[in-house]
């Protein structure tokens, strides 16, 4: 971890937040507070939560065996899970939606945590398990470590751990890799093997996925492999084998640019930047700049264009919603497009993915989805999400009665009459 963790303080911030929901900014990371909201606005119980175990036997055999993730377990032993046997920590496998595939090393520490629902098939969602280094790194798609008080629920705090998520060559989330146990699993030491032996998995993953059909299909269709944007969370484009982390701005050209593949002028460039009067000169300059970064990716020629698809987190997320998969594009979604741009254009698409995945939550029938829509914070205080949730959940039992508290709160603000 790049930074120490008062363990003590955190504890009395925890304390604090969970007896009167007041919390400060400078108390603990900002990740972890985050997360703690989210964690309080999808009810978990900081007191008495376990993760629920929804799969086991052979149900949960057949499933896990039918996963690309299966390919990298070999990988997972080698350099992780080995290692943990003496370490004294246990290293877990998980789906795209948090659900343990398989949970191995320590055996000693394995039997103490199976006691939260530290095993196979258990979900460790942020929704389902409240703030932990896989539930958190799934919500956010980066990298987490969670240090003993930064865990939500006081039954798993004792431990630490460290999650990195797990993605496609299409950069879509397939799972998270998760090592958890005493205090070496706080050290940067344990996060970097973590983040290298994620590496190592996706390396795995492109070698043995594609069949040689496909294989050719690709090449038949893009001439070359398909880079990859990601512009939900910290903006990065992963290229010729490696990531690139961006500007603001020049993320915004690529984000616009791969919108618009028959090209932009600078001066159709302009208008999709700022709101203001942007010169030619300007977008030129910032397009020379990003061509140093991305090559032969950004062509020479007007109008400026891309020489391959470039395909974004965002168009994931699209396509998951299009084949009816909520609870995977919620997944994908940890935010909005590019949060911080003012940029017109991005303004548009960002607004434009926002509505879409709202719509596909307020269409679901699955109290599940909804909840996972409300602890987010673009969802926090959505009224039509609080009422379906409402008419969704069964009258009487938790999610019902938070619901309908929710929408009590959210009326006393506006001066709507009371939900019964």
């Amino acid at each position: 971890m790049t930074e120490i963790v008062d363990t003590a303080r955190v504890r009395a911030a925890h304390e604090r937040f969970v007896t009167t929901g007041q919390l400060s900014s400078r108390a603990v990371r900002s990740v972890v507070a985050d997360s703690w909201r989210r964690s309080q606005r999808s009810g978990v119980d900081p007191e008495v939560q376990n993760a629920p175990v929804d799969m086991g036997g052979n149900d949960l055999t057949g499933y896990r065996s039918s996963l690309a993730l299966a390919a990298a377990m070999p990988v997972v032993r080698d350099l992780l899970v080995a290692p943990g046997a003496d370490a004294g920590w246990v290293t877990a496998l998980t789906d795209d939606v948090g659900r343990m595939l398989w949970v191995e090393g320590d055996v000693s520490l394995r039997r103490r945590v199976e006691g939260v629902g530290f095993v196979e098939g258990g979900v460790w969602r942020e929704d389902s398990a409240g703030t932990n280094a896989l539930g958190t790194a799934l919500a956010t798609d980066q990298p987490v470590q969670v240090v003993e008080a930064e865990h939500y629920a006081r039954k798993v705090q004792p431990w630490n751990c460290a999650a990195v998520p797990i993605h496609a060559a299409s950069g879509q989330v397939l799972g998270v890799l998760d090592v958890t146990g005493g205090p070496m699993v706080a050290s940067g030491l344990v996060m970097s093997l973590v983040r290298a032996t994620v590496a190592a998995v996706e390396a795995e993953l492109a070698r043995v996925a594609p069949s040689p059909t496909e294989k050719h299909s690709v090449i038949v269709l893009t001439g070359q492999s398909t880079a990859r944007l990601r512009v939900l969370g910290a903006p990065t484009v992963h290229i010729n084998g490696i990531d690139v982390r961006l500007s603001l701005r020049h993320a915004e050209l690529l984000l616009l640019l791969a919108r618009h593949p028959a090209g932009l002028s600078a001066d159709e460039l302009a208008v999709l930047l700022s709101e203001h009067e942007l010169s030619d000169v300007t977008v030129r300059a910032e397009v020379s700049r990003l061509r140093r970064l991305v090559g032969p990716l950004l062509s020479e020629s007007r109008p400026y264009r891309l020489t391959a698809p470039l395909r974004t987190d965002a168009d994931m997320v699209h396509a998951l919603l299009d084949t009816g998969e909520v609870d995977a594009a919620l997944t994908a979604y940890p935010g909005p497009v590019l949060a911080r741009s003012v940029a017109p254009g991005v303004e548009r698409i960002r607004d434009e993915l926002a509505a879409d995945v709202r719509a596909a939550v307020l269409a679901s029938p699955l109290p599940g989805v909804v909840s996972r829509w409300l602890a987010s914070d673009a969802g926090a205080d959505d009224w039509q999400a609080w009422e379906r949730l409402a008419w969704l959940a069964p009258k009487g039992s938790p999610v019902h009665v938070r619901a309908v508290g929710r929408l009590d709160l959210l009326g006393h603000r506006l001066g709507a009459p009371r939900h019964v």
